[in-house]
């Protein structure tokens, strides 16, 4: 491939902005080249399974993006053929398809390979040490429980995040007081929910008796809990995260 000098570079040269410096004939070439790439994603995509038109765990991510590289340079480069995007992607087929064969088979080797689910609300407390370690923040974690229809911590029997990124809600079946998750902006709102006597710790949601340190994440603050209106009992939602966020 030739390199174009730098003194063959002008700011004005829009023909080379627009067009390019590949003769008139690839862009007929062009067509035929975007058809045969175009099949060969398909029947990658088809070889790899049906989750591929879903939420996308890491492996898979892996697969598309290795895809996406190799795909791109035959369309966009004269000098290049299609012959060697298709051996990528018959080497990523496989390797996906052996992969989850392997994680099918040892639970161990799925568990490195695919990641695991975590637990990030337990009976309406915030597992602290379990968010740290996925590197989530606590207000992202509200705003997907919000997101959900809860207010507070106490609706929340269950909130997991899913080894491919989405976040799996279990709401209490009998509702407890607990921490509010609405933003502080917005005082108005929050006001038309009664406030219970029972204190819980200000960042995690553990219920609190006395002063001094949390013992689930050694914040200092306390607050009156809040109590909402019962919502449907034993309720599983999946919603998907909009960006993929790693599990452990």
């Amino acid at each position: 491939m030739m390199l174009m000098q730098k003194e063959a570079i002008h700011i004005g040269d829009w023909s080379r902005v627009i067009l390019g410096e590949a003769p008139p004939v690839f862009f007929l070439e062009i067509i035929l080249r975007a058809i045969v790439v175009y099949a060969i994603l398909m029947i990658a995509f088809r070889l790899m399974g049906s989750r591929m038109a879903s939420q996308l765990n890491r492996i898979e991510q892996a697969s598309l993006v290795t895809l996406a590289a190799a795909i791109g340079v035959p369309i966009q480069s004269p000098e290049r053929g299609i012959v060697p995007a298709l051996i990528i992607a018959l080497i990523v087929v496989v390797c996906a398809r052996l992969i989850a064969r392997w994680a099918s088979r040892y639970e161990k080797f799925e568990r490195q390979s695919q990641g695991r689910a975590d637990t990030l609300v337990r009976n309406g407390v915030l597992c602290m040490q379990t968010i740290r370690k996925t590197t989530l923040t606590r207000e992202r974690i509200f705003a997907q429980l919000r997101s959900m229809q809860i207010v507070h911590l106490g609706q929340v029997k269950r909130l997991y995040l899913e080894a491919n990124g989405s976040f799996t809600l279990i709401r209490s079946r009998q509702e407890q007081p607990g921490l509010a998750i609405l933003p502080e902006y917005d005082p108005d709102f929050l006001a038309r929910f009664a406030q219970s006597a029972q204190l819980v710790c200000a960042t995690c949601g553990q219920e609190s008796r006395q002063e001094g340190q949390c013992e689930n994440c050694g914040d200092m603050d306390r607050e009156r809990a809040i109590v909402a209106e019962p919502g449907p009992s034993d309720i599983v939602l999946t919603v998907k995260s909009n960006s993929y966020v790693p599990s452990r």
